[in-house]
């Protein structure tokens, strides 16, 4: 005879083993969120250097291209490159989609930073009461982060690696955090 696989799951009834399933799917997507959030913001500083010196370059080459010396000393050629190289800085910036890239990364950093906190309030405070009330929380953030993970920005490798290591380091951890759940 074939085994009944459609046996209620006992945990399922256990309001006790549904908080401590809700409290470790809040953590996983807290963490998870952590170093997200970390990986943006360090992308983000790096890309807004990299938009700072596409703003600034042609500036200052177009400048240095602009000197009367560099004609007076027949340096017409050197001129005629640096006018080109200035004139190319706009259309990579274009084609790069820096601004877009600044705007949509600061964006979605805060959105995963946000949902960090919510996933950590209601792994610490809202699942301490009502087991249900904490479950259609967790259910709202993961409908949530859905919607933030559906955009298609992918930080680079080294950006992660140095989230990884900052947050290994301690560089985001609460002091507060620290006295409640001291390491040994």
């Amino acid at each position: 005879m074939a085994e009944d696989i459609r046996k209620p799951n006992p945990d399922l009834d256990d309001p006790e083993a549904r908080r401590r399933a809700v409290i470790a799917e809040c953590r996983r997507q807290e963490e998870s969120c952590l170093y997200t959030s970390a990986t943006l913001f360090i992308w983000l500083r790096a890309v807004r250097l990299q938009k700072q010196v596409f703003v600034a370059a042609p500036i200052v080459i177009g400048g240095i291209a602009g000197l009367s010396i560099l004609k007076d000393w027949g340096y017409d050629w050197l001129i005629a490159i640096l006018a080109l190289v200035g004139s190319l800085f706009p259309a990579l910036a274009d084609a790069l989609k820096i601004e877009t890239s600044v705007d949509d990364i600061s964006r979605l950093a805060a959105e995963f930073k946000s949902l960090q906190d919510r996933f950590r309030r209601n792994a610490t405070i809202t699942a301490l009461g009502d087991v249900q009330a904490a479950e259609q929380g967790l259910a709202e953030l993961m409908d949530r982060m859905d919607i933030v993970r559906s955009h298609s920005i992918t930080p680079p490798e080294w950006a992660f690696n140095k989230a990884q290591t900052k947050i290994e380091a301690g560089h985001y951890s609460f002091e507060a955090d620290r006295s409640l759940h001291p390491r040994p």
